[in-house]
């Protein structure tokens, strides 16, 4: 997690540095064979040189890249969960709860798909 925090330290509003300090500490706990990385001034997690999962805040929400793959094929989920989302990210209201559980899925989602991935993104 050290890589992360210089980054989390840099958030002013404690509000949004205490839940991106969380969410990344939760994904670095549950997927501990993800490396945790800076790039494009975001955090993300990378697995055998590939991207899994990205993070990004803005004013009033976190924002969650995995990929428009992982959007598709959990909009309905990201939907339920109360959240909004775009072909590339979820938000997730500084005031709303993480679902830890759909969090969860993508990042298996990603894992599993991108596999045998031999590049950053997929194709």
């Amino acid at each position: 997690m050290e890589v992360l925090a210089e980054y989390v330290a840099q958030i002013d509003d404690i509000q949004h540095r205490d839940r991106t300090e969380e969410v990344l500490a939760w994904v670095t706990r549950q997927f501990p064979n993800l490396k945790p990385k800076i790039a494009w001034n975001q955090p993300m997690f990378t697995d055998h040189g590939t991207f899994i999962i990205g993070f990004s805040i803005a004013k009033k929400h976190l924002a969650v890249a995995p990929e428009s793959a992982g959007i598709n094929h959990f909009s309905d989920e990201i939907v339920q969960a109360g959240y909004d989302h775009t072909k590339q990210l979820v938000r997730i209201p500084w005031d709303s709860p993480v679902d830890f559980s759909l969090l969860e899925k993508m990042i298996e989602f990603n894992i599993l798909d991108k596999a045998d991935c031999s590049t950053f993104w997929r194709k």
